[in-house]
């Protein structure tokens, strides 16, 4: 829930407060998919950094923001790939996750000894390695799952190849479940990319709450 400190913050100047959080909706859209297309069009890496800026978003702003980054991005990727996408509701569970298990930033005195310093920025490295890995397992379930249903009653999975697809033959060849091979095949790549994405969108939203001028909690 949002604390007593960012609503007042809000209050104070709500009409600045909702134009500058939607400035940054937009460009987070953006840069999500600037970066997503540098990414495997330029550098021809096989990783899905089209959340980067949404989790930045999720950290920093809470579950609205988030999900508002993440419904422009499917807008977009609908209006690029000219059908529907329905992995926005992989978008949509990670600003979830991330709003209620994202740690804060340590708040260190800058008279605490060396000990405390580090063990307070060891535990928040512990606690996002724990996001990380939790983001990771249900993004690859739950694209699994969508990407199983949509092979059962639509045919979106046959118009476009996906990184994913290089791992499948070798599943279904064990004679694996198909639900299994679509979560399992997303495991190797989600294990990388989630990790760019839920520690750069940490470190990234540090800079976002400056400029907000307030630290918002997530609803």
């Amino acid at each position: 829930m949002e604390s007593n400190q960012s609503g007042k913050a809000i209050g104070k100047r709500p009409g600045r407060d909702i134009i500058k959080i939607t400035i940054f909706c937009v460009l987070a859209a953006l840069l999500n998919i600037l970066l997503n297309n540098f990414v495997m069009n330029f550098l021809r890496l096989p990783l899905f950094l089209d959340t980067v800026f949404t989790a930045a978003v999720a950290f920093s702003a809470g579950i609205i923001p988030g999900i508002a980054v993440a419904v422009l991005n499917w807008l977009g990727a609908c209006i690029y790939y000219k059908e529907i996408q329905y992995y926005v509701f992989c978008s949509f569970a990670e600003v979830l996750i991330i709003c209620a298990f994202k740690p804060s930033a340590p708040d260190v005195p800058n008279f605490a000894s060396k000990e405390r310093v580090t063990a307070s920025y060891a535990a928040l490295i512990s606690k996002l390695f724990l996001l990380y890995i939790l983001c990771a397992v249900t993004i690859s379930v739950l694209g699994g799952i969508i990407d199983y249903l949509s092979q059962l009653f639509t045919k979106t999975h046959s118009l476009h190849s996906s990184v994913e697809d290089t791992f499948k033959p070798g599943l279904i060849m064990s004679n694996m479940p198909l639900l299994a091979v679509n979560i399992i095949s997303r495991l190797p790549i989600n294990i990388v990319d989630r990790f760019i994405v839920i520690f750069a969108g940490f470190f990234i939203s540090r800079g976002l709450i400056k400029l907000l001028n307030n630290r918002r909690n997530c609803v």
